[in-house]
């Protein structure tokens, strides 16, 4: 099935401008997701929407939106007063201003979307727009309306398509200064400096997410696997905290680890695909396909829940 557009407009730098659809570049669905439940009878537990004072069930229709002016004080906006100043770019990312991606803080960086020419027609504009931002080696700010909300996005070109980064407001970030003013300043030497070099030296590589694994997503799963089954579940030992007394030995200690001959060291599990899916490694449930190893079978329908 294709893929869903979260918002359909049109892409304008000055007078050029084309249809363009833009889609959410990442997903959050194949991770493991809980559902609350009555521990007493197993059933999912619902939320109801209740006056907070009568504590009676409130239908959608009676449900209005309310600015607090002070606790218990609050200054209701209707629908339709939203509605009027609602901003009329609501169907046009109108580029502003090219800037270095340098320039861009990554703290202002929100979500990645997809954009693509929607339809048969402005393939052409498109891909003025988008070998025009890549020939300049720049990025192209622009504002887009999502959910009534107007937000900064940032456009680069990637493939055939561009990627547009939400980015946000300044009053959105903290300063920083209030975290780190108690910092100390402290003064390190040539020796312990160049220890550290030397370790980045050994581990260094090239970016490449298909090396990294989600290993609390590994563990739910064969948690849940463990619980269908009818397996104990048994706690694992933490590892015991250890305590750096003198810091230009603890890095000495490092280099040579870093340098111990890689039989030694653990071997490297091999990434599962994306395209697979993590939920395709539990058990096998009614309607979805078994994984093909290391699978226990269904258990019996008698075993509706188990505590571990």
């Amino acid at each position: 099935m294709a893929p869903r557009a979260n918002w359909k407009g049109f892409l304008r730098l000055s007078l050029v401008t084309c249809p363009v659809a833009l889609y959410p570049a990442t997903s959050e669905s194949e991770k493991i997701s809980f559902n609350q439940l009555n521990r007493q009878t197993g059933h999912r537990i619902r939320y109801l929407k209740v006056d907070a004072d009568t504590g009676d069930e409130v239908p959608n229709e009676d449900i209005v939106k309310g600015y607090e002016l002070d606790k218990g004080q609050y200054i209701e906006v209707t629908k339709e007063e939203l509605e009027e100043i609602a901003l009329e770019s609501t169907r046009t990312i109108e580029i502003d201003e090219f800037v270095d991606k340098a320039d861009i803080d990554p703290r202002y960086l929100i979500r990645p979307y997809y954009i693509r020419p929607d339809g048969k027609v402005g393939h052409d504009a498109f891909a003025v727009i988008r070998e025009t931002i890549r020939e300049m080696n720049k990025v192209a700010i622009g504002r887009v309306v999502l959910t009534s909300r107007e937000h900064i996005i940032a456009l680069e070109p990637m493939d055939k398509g561009l990627v547009g980064t939400l980015l946000r407001y300044p009053y959105e970030v903290r300063s920083e200064q209030e975290y780190f003013e108690d910092i100390q300043q402290v003064k390190l030497t040539k020796d312990m400096l160049d220890l550290a070099k030397h370790i980045v030296n050994q581990k260094a590589g090239r970016f490449d997410p298909d090396k990294f694994e989600d290993h609390y997503e590994t563990a739910l799963i064969d948690l849940i696997n463990q619980k269908r089954a009818g397996k104990p579940i048994t706690p694992k030992s933490k590892p015991a905290a250890t305590n750096v007394v003198d810091l230009m030995e603890a890095l000495r200690r490092s280099v040579g680890k870093e340098a111990a001959p890689a039989k030694a060291e653990k071997p490297v599990k091999k990434p599962r695909k994306a395209a697979a899916g993590q939920k395709e490694m539990l058990m096998s449930i009614e309607g979805k396909k078994p994984a093909k190893e290391g699978v226990a079978k269904k258990p019996a329908a008698g075993a509706r829940r188990k505590s571990a």
